[in-house]
């Protein structure tokens, strides 16, 4: 029995594989970690540099906050010791990079959105298009209209 089940995983899995799903899926994670890079990049090189002629500071990474040792100092095999920061300058980055990343995922989402309601109401205007009138009532039926009418007024 448990060799049926095996057979019957691999055969689930590969008709899953083979499907397109994670092609498409393997397609979009590569291009979401280069555009990841590209914002990344962005905000490193151009934005972070405008914020720091605001803020006085010539690199904007270099923000940090020594933490004191508790502990006693870490030291190196030089005996040298090395300090602990709290890299504030590198968080406040990548807040702007998940912000800007966030913002252009916003925008295509709201786009994507956009077009489907403009192909919804387009489909909706051609069904309308597609109902015929209702057909104008014969002579017979105009009369015993009339006829009706007449004999309501009595």
């Amino acid at each position: 029995m448990a060799k049926k089940e095996k057979k019957g995983i691999v055969k689930e899995f590969k008709e899953f594989a083979l499907q397109g799903n994670l092609f498409d899926m393997a397609v979009g994670v590569l291009i979401g970690g280069v555009f990841k890079d590209l914002v990344s990049s962005f905000t490193n090189n151009i934005i972070m540099p405008i914020i720091s002629i605001f803020t006085g500071s010539v690199d904007f990474s270099s923000w940090k906050v020594q933490l004191p040792s508790v502990f006693g100092p870490k030291l190196d095999e030089n005996g040298v010791e090395i300090p602990n920061y709290l890299n504030v300058g590198n968080f406040i980055s990548s807040i702007i990079s998940f912000l800007i990343l966030a913002w252009v995922i916003f925008l295509m989402i709201k786009g994507m959105n956009h077009l489907r309601a403009k192909a919804k109401k387009a489909k909706e205007e051609e069904e309308k298009k597609e109902e015929p009138a209702p057909p104008e009532p014969s002579a017979e039926e105009k009369l015993l209209t009339e006829i009706r009418d007449l004999l309501a007024k009595k």
